[in-house]
């Protein structure tokens, strides 16, 4: 296994693996390392310990939250801490943006091996880091680092990353959607040790400070967090106390061991295979109208799995991430779907993981890429797809499908970057947090949640409109949900929204678009399930909206204003809101699972009846014979599905071959792995027909329809208002039943994705 050294260059591009044991670091001989626990630890103690550990963490970010009083901290809870023991093993994520901590182990890592010498770590020190060629999503996720000190040996680690409000850059709030390189953004800090024997250097938060324009908010934040690490460090240090410390780094051990112990008995369920799953960013500068391919294959022998990203896009424009910006976002789908019965200890299961990118795509980007807006395009874009492929590679196992989830709300996070004079008179700079209340993707057995927040950060919260008044100014005119706009399926996707506003208390608003995912659907279903509606902005200038409001109509929706309408690209820049103009941004919903024929019709009529379907959507896309705008006819439903179905294969003319072998596993909810004397093959679970070998794509063999992408949803528009490229909603079903097997969204040009192989 390669040192860090050997990993990362002078430049900072390494690839990095998924743990560097401690011998094979390089460390200074100046720093001891505590590598003494107890391996007996009675049951109660562990339980004990291992419970206030998580608590500390907990806390710990609670801590930051609450003396921040950032809106992207108290709301977005963008921000997370962690545990890691002295050689840098995850003991603890937070339940926080999950993302953040998936990068902390290689910054703690780094700064083991090159600051070990010079200038030192000791007791009492802390170290701020941002640099993402090292281990940051972007520039404004600084992390803090401490070390914990036992009787002069580093004990453990405790780290924090918090979203912070402005570093630099080309644009206010440090999001720079038209840098074309990092020198157009905010600074760069590879860790240095800011806090020094319990004091802050101020000579290194002057430096840090100098680049923001809110430096008093910065330093509030980088405040919040060196109490959050003074927090966690106080408690750990009091459990050490009472329990010893070969006792605690017992239970640090043991929580890694158990989680790899859990992980193991997963992967001895399922069978070995890889996975794969494309999907597309958009507008990676203003003025592109490309699309960008996104591909995430997983491989899984064994035991061991490894990521990879081949044939996904080059680096280009102000989209791409860094490596571990690509590695930390595939880490929250991992945590979530295979460790999350371990508290979110994911050190256990890391150590079985590679992962394996191609430098120089756009989200494993070679130095000086621009990568302010990692997180909201090349993160996103990375993190969700690896749903979909954990979700398939785990559907064998009836148990562990119960664990499946659909791709959820804002896959790609329309950003509304506004600016400009406050009502108190005082500039200011930020992002509109609300699409943060996304939406949680379908399930195998149940819907998903309307609005229920993300997925990688399981306990944020969308906002309250009266905060974002009070903060700044503006004056909402709605927020609601929005029908239709869940992924249609056996069970739907959850609803997303869209607010609306006007300035309030202000001349004007100076806003950026920065967004993707408003041509292709990027909250893709899973197993037969339609993608979720795409994000969108609408932006009507010299509205009518006092007019309405003189009347006391307060409008529920932008098609009640009058006014001139305009089409707002995906990196639109630098353009002014007045008092009169309404602006909206719609967020993506979650992806639905299964056919949508097979949705019951009790499920149609609930959603009829909460307004979360429309009924030309339940006629349309589900099949549903309504009596009244809100009675399915069951017995006229099923007969309508089973023509379509038969109409299908009708048209299709082919004789499809049935097959009674033996069901080696079901690879998904329509498909079986199957085998007989004749050797293995798929199958259709509905009606056993033979799709073709096991070895071959079973998309192939089945019927494909190739429909417009706005088929998949009914609130998706026309693509072409934003990219040159044609995209498709392809369909794939039975040859045999007409049943419906598969969906993919993809360009014209690209091939039908193979996304589940058998390994030889």
């Amino acid at each position: 296994m390669p040192r860090i050294s050997e990993m990362t260059d002078v430049d900072f591009n390494g690839v990095d693996q998924p743990y560097v044991p401690p011998e094979v670091l390089t460390i200074s001989d100046k720093l001891k390392l505590h590598n003494d626990w107890d391996r007996e630890i009675d049951p109660v103690t562990y339980e004990v310990i291992r419970h206030n550990l998580w608590q500390i963490n907990e806390e710990h970010g609670a801590t930051i939250q609450r003396i921040s009083g950032s809106p992207v901290a108290m709301y977005a809870l963008d921000l997370n801490p962690s545990i890691l023991t002295e050689d840098a093993e995850f003991v603890y994520f937070g339940p926080y943006m999950q993302y953040m901590s998936g990068v902390t182990d290689t910054q703690v890592k780094w700064t083991l091996e090159f600051r070990s010498d010079n200038p030192g770590i000791n007791e009492g020190d802390m170290f701020i880091a941002n640099d993402p060629w090292v281990g940051a999503a972007h520039q404004q996720d600084v992390m803090l680092l401490c070390p914990v000190f036992w009787e002069g040996e580093l004990f453990c680690w405790v780290t924090n990353c918090l979203h912070q409000y402005d570093i630099g850059g080309i644009t206010p709030g440090s999001f720079c959607p038209a840098a074309e390189s990092v020198y157009d953004e905010g600074i760069l800090l590879p860790p240095l040790k800011i806090i020094e024997n319990f004091e802050v250097r101020k000579d290194i938060e002057a430096v840090y400070l100098r680049s923001s324009r809110k430096p008093e908010l910065v330093a509030l934040d980088f405040r919040a967090q060196m109490a959050g690490n003074t927090t966690a460090r106080e408690r750990i240090l009091d459990l050490i106390k009472r329990y010893g410390a070969s006792v605690v780094k017992g239970v640090m051990k043991r929580v890694i061991d158990n989680s790899e112990k859990a992980y193991l008995e997963k992967m001895a369920r399922i069978p070995d295979g890889y996975w794969q799953d494309r999907t597309y960013v958009e507008a990676c500068r203003p003025g592109d109208r490309r699309t960008h391919r996104v591909m995430i294959g997983l491989r899984k022998e064994g035991n061991k799995l490894v990521f990879t990203n081949d044939d996904s896009a080059p680096q280009d424009g102000a989209m791409n991430a860094t490596y571990s910006g690509w590695r930390g976002s595939i880490m929250v789908a991992v945590n979530e779907l295979l460790c999350w019965d371990q508290y979110f200890a994911p050190g256990g299961a890391l150590r079985h993981i590679e992962f394996d990118p191609t430098p120089g795509t756009f989200n494993c980007a070679h130095f000086p890429a621009s990568v302010s807006t990692a997180p909201i395009q090349s993160m996103e874009i990375s993190l969700y797809p690896a749903y979909n492929v954990l979700s398939k590679m785990i559907y064998p196992d009836a148990e562990m499908r119960k664990d499946i989830m659909c791709i959820g709300g804002t896959s790609q996070w329309p950003a509304t970057l506004f600016r400009g004079i406050d009502q108190w008179g005082e500039r200011y700079g930020y992002l509109l947090i609300d699409p943060i209340g996304g939406a949680i993707g379908a399930f195998t057995m149940a819907d998903g949640i309307n609005t229920g927040g993300q997925s990688r950060t399981p306990i944020c919260q969308l906002p309250n409109i009266e905060h974002t008044e009070q903060s700044f100014p503006v004056l909402f005119l709605y927020r609601k949900e929005l029908p239709d706009s869940g992924g249609a399926g056996q069970y739907r996707g959850g609803l997303s929204a869209e607010s609306c506003f006007i300035p309030h208390n202000t001349d004007l608003i100076t806003q950026d678009t920065l967004s993707s995912g408003n041509a292709t659907p990027t909250s893709s279903g899973m197993m037969g399930g339609y993608p979720s509606t795409t994000n969108s902005y609408t932006f009507i200038r010299n509205s009518d909206i006092f007019d309405n409001i003189e009347a006391s109509k307060m409008p529920d929706d932008t098609s009640q204003v009058n006014g001139d309408p305009v089409t707002l690209q995906l990196r639109e820049e630098n353009f002014q809101q007045t008092a009169n103009d309404v602006y909206a941004v719609r967020w993506t919903g979650g992806g639905g699972f299964g056919d949508p024929m097979d949705r019951s019709p009790a499920d149609i009529e609930q959603d009829l009846e909460n307004y979360s379907v429309t009924a030309e959507t339940a006629r349309k896309v589900y099949g549903a014979v309504l009596s009244d705008e809100v009675t399915v006819d069951a017995e006229a439903t099923a007969k309508l599905r089973a023509e379509i179905r038969a109409e299908r294969v009708r048209k299709d003319g082919r004789q499809a071959t049935v097959r009674n072998g033996a069901v080696l596993f079901e690879a998904s909810s329509c498909l079986n792995a199957m085998s007989d004397d004749g050797g293995q093959y798929w199958a259709c679970s509905s009606c056993s027909t033979e799709l073709g070998a096991t070895t071959e794509n079973y998309k192939d063999a089945c019927i494909r329809e190739d429909n417009h992408v706005s088929d998949s949803n009914p609130l998706i528009g026309e693509p072409g208002r934003f990219i040159d490229d044609a995209v498709t909603f392809r369909q794939f079903f039975c040859p045999g039943c007409g049943h419906l097997i598969e969906n993919e969204v993809a360009v014209d040009t690209d091939p039908v994705l193979a996304d589940i192989s058998i390994l030889d």
